[in-house]
């Protein structure tokens, strides 16, 4: 069976398609973690802004979460990093690109309200492209 899940989730990487907005964001490369034993999780993917206006992604929502927030990772005066929110959303220059990988940005899923399924639909909130919803495959060995 465990065998059918990640030949599963290897399939929905494979097919998945970018996501694109009508004004020319778009969203790629997608997959999220679970952190197995608790309520939290993550999702990263590169975001390209192919208009000609600058934009900035300034939050996220999903059914399957009561709260996820656009997170980094700061190092702290004595060296050590902490994760905390981005509070003024994530700049998109036009034409630019940004990537929310681990260890950097991120979007964070705070209390799951179940166990996700083979993905997430997570709703993308920006400045000016407005809302883009994505399916995001949940893919913990990445």
């Amino acid at each position: 069976m465990k065998t059918f899940k990640s030949a599963l989730a290897a399939l929905s990487l494979a097919v998945a398609t970018p996501a694109f907005a009508e004004d020319g964001m778009m969203i790629s490369d997608a997959y999220a973690r679970i952190m197995p034993g608790s309520n939290a999780g993550a999702a990263f993917f590169m975001i390209e802004n192919h208009s000609d206006v600058d934009d900035r992604l300034v939050g996220a929502a999903s059914d399957v979460a009561m709260k996820a927030e656009l997170h980094t990772h700061k190092q702290t005066a004595d060296g050590t990093m902490q994760m905390m929110a981005i509070e003024d959303g994530i700049a998109l220059p036009a034409g630019g690109t940004h990537a929310l990988a681990r260890g950097g940005d991120h979007l964070m899923f705070m209390g799951l309200k179940d166990a996700p399924g083979e993905a997430l639909t997570v709703t993308l909130t920006f400045e000016q492209a407005g809302e883009i919803t994505v399916e995001i495959p949940v893919d913990n060995s990445r």
